[in-house]
């Protein structure tokens, strides 16, 4: 009898947790099953929303932490099995200093990276964007180029200017040596008037960010996950030819 009650109890907390496992689902994502990717040499890495700092955001907020995204990017480095990143990204820009700092980290990886901006790809988005080895931007996915700005209180004088006209140096620095903008362009549309309502700057769609130099190519999914894969066939051939 202890042992019929032992089966039974066994049984439903399979089926307890099962349910509890449907409903989990269901309530994050909507539905009842979820389509699972098999083991690949590939990791994905999603920037989307607000790029978190130093400073937290409300949490109404849909953001991307940094210090969530640099842990990742170490282990990406350090693991055997991941040969490549894609970077998918729909960001409306945020802290500049953390957007750099990423930007920085993704250019510095060993292996193989790809970039697709899907939304948009706004302010500090830019140099994430052209950070990896190829990038490409759907048809009507938009990136908005525009001077560096301060939110909040800014002490008035000189000094600030001067920190602030720096940091934007730096930006435009990273961007026109990872893509092929040029500086007089990029600069260009920084500083554009008229384009943006009540603002400085350039809102660009697919096509023209790639006829600018600021992105490689059009495309989406399909196109990524096809260069990176060459790209790591090439990187894995090379290897071998310096191991024989």
């Amino acid at each position: 009898m202890a042992k019929e009650r032992n089966d039974n109890q066994e049984n439903e907390n399979e089926e307890s947790g099962g349910k509890s496992s449907i409903i989990e689902k269901i309530q994050q994502l909507g539905q009842t099953s979820v389509a699972q990717a098999p083991d690949s040499r590939i990791h994905v890495l999603s920037i989307i929303g607000q790029i978190e700092g130093h400073m937290q955001l409300p949490p109404q907020n849909k953001t991307t932490k940094y210090e969530h995204v640099i842990p990742q990017l170490i282990a990406i480095e350090q693991n055997p099995k991941i040969e490549g990143l894609i970077v998918l990204m729909n960001t409306v820009g945020g802290d500049v200093e953390a957007g750099l700092a990423l930007s920085e980290m993704i250019a510095s990886l060993s292996k193989p990276s790809v970039s697709i901006v899907l939304g948009g790809g706004h302010s500090i988005g830019a140099p994430i964007a052209v950070s990896t080895d190829y990038s490409f931007i759907v048809p009507t996915a938009t990136m908005t180029i525009h001077p560096i700005r301060l939110t909040g209180l800014v002490i008035g004088v000189p000094q600030t200017f001067e920190y602030l006209d720096k940091m934007q140096d730096r930006v435009i620095s990273f961007v026109t040596s990872h893509s092929s903008i040029t500086e007089d362009k990029f600069k260009e549309l920084m500083f554009a008037k008229g384009n943006l309502t009540r603002d400085i700057g350039t809102n660009v769609v697919g096509t023209d960010a790639v006829s600018y130099g600021l992105i490689h190519e059009v495309g989406g999914v399909e196109h990524a996950m096809k260069k990176l894969n060459e790209l790591m066939d090439q990187r894995k051939a090379s290897l071998n030819g310096e191991l024989q």
